[in-house]
């Protein structure tokens, strides 16, 4: 044998037992596989084929209101849905939709002629084969159409002759298979909800036979107060739409998926980490039924600061003062609406909050709720600011206790004059400026702030940087600022920017910045509260998650949470309440109602109206407001009320709805908290 043999010879032993080797432990892994671990393996395969799904429905928190009333609860509602099967043929869908066409009511009302083209071209496919010509077919073959074309010419020559011979019992199947087909295939498609008994039971007992449709249980929300307070609680997306696109990026980065049912808007959306349920998980049987593995929970039940029964008085009393000052006044004409908010000082607790609109139609009067707008509309303020003034005026020293000012019209060249709402209120001291809302004292304050050289009908030179010190002592108060209420719509109000002297003088009126309903409640509240400005908010309480009708143990009790506080001496403050409290024996008289103690402030302000709807304001109007707190020494409440355009021309008569509102409404607020 030669060398060169041997070597040969060598490497095919060494091959050979490397094989032998590979073989050897195959053998082993089979036995292991098939043999030995042949349970684990099995029940592990087992895992990765089971289909394990989660319910797109599950039951929310419950909302309470603060005396635990139940406001918003949920339903179940019986629904009957498909998910198409893998293998399913159009002819099986056809044949699946007729034979729930028979045996489910189901309204058709929605299926649109298209719709109805395309069920008779899946459902005739030979005689819309005959509507397309030799050429276009030709066409097709030489890729000059689509067979999307092909498919649109078909459709475009279903006749209706051909449609009408469809009955009642077509077009529900036809709808069926519509809805079948919506959307992506391998969704869940809702076919119907709010199916009856008989319905429910019928396709549960057929599933089977019922190739990928199913029952179940989706869950919508209950209202058990109708319309009362219904815009802030919110809203939750449906069971069709899932996540609304808007929202798709925030909630998917949360672990939501597409056909997840969120809030929306308002309580619902501010609130949906608590709310939100614990989803049912299933096992999906091979027949399409479902096994429950896990069933979930509800979400968290909350506790708001509202008290529905307050709240409901409240928007009945809204909606009767503001149909009869529509009704009997000629003056009116641009007057929509009025807003209230009640609220506790020392808390921040909002106890009703309501706005409502009316719309005049053919004689006939109809009322919305506008509550968002307390949120999002700015009012122009007038004199109820001028608590925020006079604490200007004390801070920088142009004013102290008792301080005599001469009550008279303020003239700056090339302007017109600017008076006081009636003239010759005489000497004025700082309380009777208050309480007789004098315009003159506010506008000498500004010019003492602003280190002006006031005289008649001369030039005004101000030092701009005044704008910023009361802008910065109205913040102290929330004017100019968001509240950060815990609802997710907020605006500012508006800023002017002119540094004009004469808008400084508006500017202590409240007749140049304007600032939302809520600002103004946390305005009221601060002064109430002795300087000290407290977060509003409409959660009280966050209570554990349970599956039965009783309320959870509390989780989270919401504490008052100071926001800040307003620099300036106690004696000063002091001196503002009084003048509040002179208020209402005075022009304040019976806004307040037969309530005790009373503190408040009445307020004008010339405003404008958009009569056209052009984006331009062009009607000069009158608006009236009213903030208050009872009782003076130690507030339950507090209250503003805000009548925008209520008179509007040369009339001198202004409708008194706003004093009406505000009148009722502390009656019965103090009624409720005694």
């Amino acid at each position: 044998m030669n060398k060169n043999n041997y070597n040969s010879n060598k490497r095919l032993i060494v091959f050979s037992i490397l094989i032998m080797v590979f073989f050897i432990v195959i053998s082993l892994k089979l036995v292991s596989v098939q043999i030995l671990n042949k349970d684990k393996y099995i029940e592990s395969l087992e895992s990765l084929t089971v289909d394990e799904v989660y319910s797109t429905s599950t039951p929310r928190g419950r909302i309470y209101d603060r005396n635990y009333n139940l406001l918003v609860d949920n339903v179940g509602v019986k629904t009957i849905y498909y998910k198409r099967k893998s293998g399913t043929t159009t002819k099986e869908q056809i044949k699946l939709a007729y034979k729930l066409s028979e045996n489910i009511d189901i309204d058709y009302s929605k299926l649109d002629k298209i719709n109805l083209k395309e069920f008779y071209l899946a459902n005739n496919k030979e005689l819309c084969n005959n509507k397309i010509t030799k050429k276009e077919k030709e066409d097709l073959k030489q890729r000059k159409i689509t067979i999307k074309e092909i498919n649109n010419l078909k459709l475009e020559r279903i006749t209706d002759d051909e449609l009408n011979k469809y009955t009642e019992l077509d077009k529900k199947a036809a709808y069926i298979y519509y809805l079948m087909n919506k959307g992506y295939y391998y969704d869940e498609k809702i076919i119907k909800t709010y199916a009856s008994d008989l319905e429910y039971a019928y396709v549960a007992e057929h599933i089977s036979e019922l190739n990928g449709f199913n029952v179940k249980l989706e869950w919508e929300r209950k209202y058990l107060y109708g319309d009362t307070f219904r815009s802030i609680l919110g809203n939750i997306s449906t069971s069709e739409s899932g996540i609304p696109f808007e929202l798709k990026d925030k909630y998917l980065s949360e672990g939501y998926s597409l056909n997840d049912r969120v809030g929306v808007t308002y309580l619902e959306y501010q609130y949906e980490s608590l709310l939100k349920g614990d989803k049912v998980k299933y096992l999906l049987n091979d027949d399409n039924s479902y096994t429950i593995l896990d069933e979930g929970s509800r979400g968290h039940d909350i506790v708001l600061t509202i008290d529905i029964n307050m709240q409901k008085q409240i928007e009945e009393i809204l909606e009767e003062e503001i149909i009869n000052a529509k009704k009997n006044n000629l003056y009116t004409t641009y007057y929509n609406g009025s807003h209230v908010i009640i609220t506790q000082p020392n808390t921040g607790e909002i106890l009703a909050m309501a706005s409502k609109q009316i719309i005049s139609k053919n004689g006939e009067y109809k009322i919305y709720d506008n509550t968002p707008a307390l949120l999002t509309n700015p009012v122009t303020p007038g004199s109820i600011v001028k608590g925020a003034s006079m604490t200007v005026g004390y801070k920088t020293g142009a004013i102290n206790i008792g301080t005599t000012m001469l009550d008279e019209c303020v003239k700056i060249q090339n302007t017109p004059a600017k008076c006081s709402w009636t003239k010759g209120l005489g000497y004025l001291n700082d309380i009777r400026a208050l309480s007789y809302s004098s315009n003159a004292y506010q506008y000498k304050i500004a010019m003492k702030v602003a280190n002006a050289n006031y005289y008649y009908n001369g030039p005004l030179i101000i030092d701009e940087s005044a704008f910023d010190t009361y802008r910065n002592t109205f913040l102290e108060y929330g004017l100019g600022e968001k509240t950060n209420i815990d609802l997710p719509v907020e605006s500012y109000g508006y800023k002017g920017t002119s540094k004009n002297p004469g808008h400084l003088l508006d500017f202590a009126i409240g007749q140049y910045d304007t600032y939302t309903p809520i600002q103004i409640a946390s305005y009221i509240n601060t002064l109430a509260s002795n300087g000290n400005k407290y977060q509003l908010h409409l959660l009280k309480e966050v209570h554990q998650k349970t599956n039965n009708e009783e309320i959870g143990k509390i989780t989270q009790k919401i504490e008052p949470k100071l926001l800040g506080t307003v620099n300036l001496e106690q004696k000063y403050k002091d001196r503002i309440k009084l003048g509040f409290e002179s208020v209402m024996k005075s022009l304040g008289y019976g806004y307040m109602g037969n309530v005790k103690e009373p503190a408040g402030k009445t307020g004008t302000a010339e405003s404008f109206y958009d009569s056209d709807g052009d984006g331009n304001i062009d009607v000069p109007t009158i608006s009236k407001g009213f903030i208050g707190y009872a009782p003076s020494n130690n507030p339950k409440f507090s209250i503003v009320v805000l009548s925008p355009n209520v008179r509007y021309g040369s009339s001198t008569y202004t409708s008194p709805v706003n004093s009406k509102i505000s009148s009722r409404v502390s009656n019965k607020v103090f009624e409720i908290l005694q």
